[in-house]
């Protein structure tokens, strides 16, 4: 129970189908923190809404897996370009490995969470993981590591309903959380300090130069370690002309490059990292590439531990380290997803 509302009502559900249900809320980071699902007064509403539902509320500490796992990976990727995607890794490393762990050894059955998202079963027993059913608010992508096993402990409840259902039932029993905002930050960066203070900080800035696609300098960047593919502001450039992005950045030499809009296109790219959520498949896909964007065919092959992904129609260019997800030509099943590598 994150403190929000649909981890409240994910709850509510289990709790009235009849399940022994206890509410755990994990204390994630030690730091400042005035958004996400790490503040003081999350942790408050979560604790608020279990005493509604009269259910035991628990605060697992799992701060040394999240420095471990998300924050030190995160700050370390800034440092040589890559750009992460830290709330995939909390998922990963910690929202369904770790808390995974504790719920096993105290006899726990199944860990629900608020995701929205689905899980089906084929005829032949094996498991699927799926779009929730509100689209607009879908989070199949952030959980698309979840294999067989996991999938077979986990319970998505409100991957059914739609975003104001899920309100409406919080409001119709006066749950403290039905009207409480969305997350949508990194819990361990806060509003009032920013990501700049939060890695200069813990790395050193170094100035970079921006060059064109000819090599020619145009540019300067006070913090090369802040820049990301496909970024156009921050850029020292002068206003007016056409639009610039960034398509590539060489942390070691300084330089950042930035095009138009066709310079950012790729007809590949490659992915590391893979989960699956029922085995490798070589297939024509639906590629996701951020957490609510749209989805673009390809066909992927494996070689080894990669993918290689062959866009049917070239693509913007993927920053490097950001989760790249397959689903089926549907667009509705996940088959599994990896991490873009940077070149």
């Amino acid at each position: 129970m994150s403190g929000g509302v649909d981890s409240s009502v994910a709850a509510l559900l289990l709790r009235e189908a009849g399940h022994e249900v206890v509410g755990v809320t994990m204390k994630l980071w030690g730091g400042d923190s005035d958004t996400g699902c790490c503040s003081v007064s999350d942790v408050d509403d979560a604790r608020r809404v279990a005493q509604q539902l009269d259910i035991d509320h628990l605060v697992f500490n799992f701060g040394d897996d999240f420095d471990t796992h998300v924050v030190e990976p995160y700050v370390q990727a800034h440092a040589t370009g890559i750009t992460p995607n830290p709330c995939i890794e909390c998922n990963r490393s910690v929202k369904f490995a770790r808390l995974a762990e504790r719920a096993d050894l105290l006899g726990f059955d199944a860990v629900a969470t608020g995701h929205h998202a689905a899980i089906g079963k084929r005829a032949d027993g094996s498991l699927t993981l799926e779009r929730g059913h509100d689209v607009k608010k879908d989070q199949s992508y952030v959980v698309h590591m979840l294999d067989q096993a996991q999938l077979a402990r986990t319970m998505f409840p409100v991957g059914g309903m739609d975003k104001s259902e899920v309100r409406a039932r919080a409001a119709e029993i006066d749950l403290r959380t039905a009207d409480k905002p969305d997350s949508q930050d990194v819990c361990f960066i806060t509003k009032s300090s920013g990501r700049e203070t939060f890695l200069g900080d813990r790395i050193e800035f170094r100035p970079g130069s921006v060059v064109d696609t000819a090599g020619q300098q145009v540019g300067h960047v006070e913090a090369v370690e802040m820049v990301t593919v496909g970024q156009r502001k921050g850029l020292g450039l002068p206003g007016g002309g056409p639009k610039r992005y960034v398509v590539d950045v060489d942390v070691d030499e300084q330089v950042v490059t930035i095009g138009d809009a066709a310079d950012l296109l790729r007809p590949a790219l490659v992915v590391e990292a893979m989960s699956w959520v029922d085995g490798p498949v070589a297939a024509t896909v639906r590629v996701q590439r951020s957490a609510h964007g749209a989805t673009d065919l390809a066909d992927i092959r494996v070689e080894g531990d990669r993918v290689h992904v062959d866009w049917q129609v070239p693509q913007t260019r993927v920053a490097p380290g950001q989760s790249v997800v397959f689903y089926d030509e549907g667009d509705r099943r996940v088959i599994g997803g990896g991490i873009c590598t940077p070149r």
